[in-house]
């Protein structure tokens, strides 16, 4: 299991898709671009969250996390991917490993009598099991028990070696990609290929975002054959092979997986973002021009110009009321990977100045294009201690700070308004409607009473010395 683990690990780092990776010397490319976590040490996610929220997405599934329970409940539903179907996926599975599992060596016949069992209560499309740091260090033969198990029950059962020490959270998405290339993708032919259909990699469907993308691209008559892995279905990753475009839309975090299904089935990719106008419209002319490319009608590329002209002046319209308000508004930006830049970009549109922005997990294209968004003295932060923070949204350097949950309560303590913009947010951004929709939200916080009413002082602060009496402050007729 470690030997397997550490020959994927490699074949990862080494990755040819990345033209910065290749530029380095070969024993610094086998370090890859992160380090690997300590068992345990899973602040901002581990490579078994990373596979998770990569896989979990994936509708009609079972996820079954062999491991201790707490490896299942800390990362359970950690991202609102909403499904315009089947729910399985939201089911919680463990094997509940314990210490007398560990030194018993229960784990393969435990993990064997916990797919025999989500399979005959739930009669999934297929299970995913996925090692944990635990069953990877005793040595549980995973893939023995998976394959074993698909022949006797006759259901799909992929394993996912993505145990927490590999490595980071993004090393994880990589993972759970190659589980897809090495298990799913290419199984199954379908019989309705046609030569719009593309694949769309690293979309979540982060509160029903997808949904806010798919209708401009059926619009234009160009199919998503398979969202890798937003609101998917196993069988429409596993024709994914037969599209004719990949759409890399979360940084490279599934680079791996877009170049190989380029070298297997020769299907060029292309990278691009669904957050803001302009980066709406570059991403769907790219994909148009692609297909085009690879022979699809050249009216595509017409279609996607005329939706294009469209929606950009309705967007432009519809957000001309909240820039007038938003107008020179400083925002201070806590989130990482592709949205710290693409954000920013969507920022910059409503006409909102970004006074810095968090690069955890970005990465070094994430940071290239902050850079050409910001300039090149970009206020770029791996992290910032919340005493820090605090102070600097105390200072006022900040109008509003868009963050994760896990950071708003520095926010209310400054009495700065906030907004959550991370994987745990309840409210869409993608495409045209998403950046009126952020607009109308950042409004919302910024122009709402409660902000002037907890910063007035109250009136036993503003006590008359001299006189002994307390001076009152009446409220503005703004407020």
């Amino acid at each position: 299991m470690i030997e397997k683990l550490s020959a994927n690990r490699i074949q990862l780092f080494n990755e040819p898709g990345c033209d910065r990776n290749q530029a380095k010397k070969p024993d610094e490319r086998s370090k890859g671009c992160s380090k690997p976590l300590v068992p345990g040490a899973t602040a901002g996610g581990c490579a078994l969250d990373g596979a998770k929220v990569t896989l979990q997405p994936i509708t009609d599934a079972i996820h079954l996390v062999h491991g201790p329970l707490a490896c299942e409940g800390n990362g359970w539903d950690s991202r609102h991917a909403a499904s315009s179907g089947p729910t399985l996926y939201r089911h919680g599975a463990t094997t509940d490993l314990s210490e007398m599992d560990v030194v018993l060596g229960n784990g393969e016949k435990k993990l064997y009598r916990a797919i025999k069992e989500v399979v005959a209560k739930y009669s999934p499309a297929a299970v995913f099991v996925y090692a944990t740091c635990v069953t990877a260090l005793i040595g549980d033969d995973v893939d023995g028990v998976c394959h074993h198990a698909a022949e006797k029950l006759g259901v799909p059962i992929v394993p996912v070696h993505a145990p927490g020490f590999a490595g980071s959270k993004n090393f994880g998405s990589k993972l759970a990609g190659l589980a897809l290339l090495k298990h799913v993708i290419g199984t199954v032919e379908p019989d309705d290929v046609g030569p719009t259909d593309i694949n769309i990699l690293g979309e979540y469907n982060l509160s029903g975002e997808l949904w806010q993308v798919r209708p401009l691209l059926e619009s234009v008559g160009i199919r998503i054959r398979a969202c890798i892995t937003g609101d998917s279905r196993y069988r429409q990753i596993a024709g994914a092979h037969r599209a004719r475009v990949n759409m890399i839309a979360c940084s490279t975090a599934l680079l791996n997986l877009a170049r190989a299904m380029k070298e297997r089935w020769d299907i060029p990719y292309v990278e691009g973002s669904f957050y803001g106008i302009g980066d709406t419209s570059a991403a769907l002319r790219s994909i148009a021009r692609l297909l085009v490319e690879r022979g699809a009608p050249f009216e595509t590329l017409e279609r996607v110009e005329a939706l294009v002209t469209e929606r950009e002046a309705s967007a432009w319209a519809r957000l001309a009321p909240y820039r007038n308000r938003l107008e020179g508004k400083r925002v201070l930006l806590y989130t990482g990977g592709v949205k710290s830049w693409s954000i920013v970009s969507a920022l910059q549109e409503i006409g909102m100045e970004v006074i810095g922005t968090s690069v955890r997990k970005s990465t070094v294209e994430d940071k290239a294009r902050i850079v050409d968004l910001l300039g090149a003295d970009a206020r770029m932060f791996e992290s910032l201690p919340p005493r820090e923070m605090y102070a600097s949204l105390k200072r006022g350097d900040a109008d509003i700070m868009l963050s994760g949950s896990r950071t708003q309560f520095v926010a209310f303590k400054a009495k700065v308004p906030w907004l959550d913009v991370n994987q745990e947010r309840h409210v869409a951004y993608a495409g045209y409607d998403g950046i009126v929709e952020l607009a109308r939200q950042i409004d919302r916080e910024l122009h709402c009473r409660v902000w002037r009413e907890v910063r007035r002082q109250a009136p036993w602060d503003l006590r008359d010395v001299s006189q002994g009496a307390i001076v009152s402050q009446p409220a503005s007729e703004e407020d």
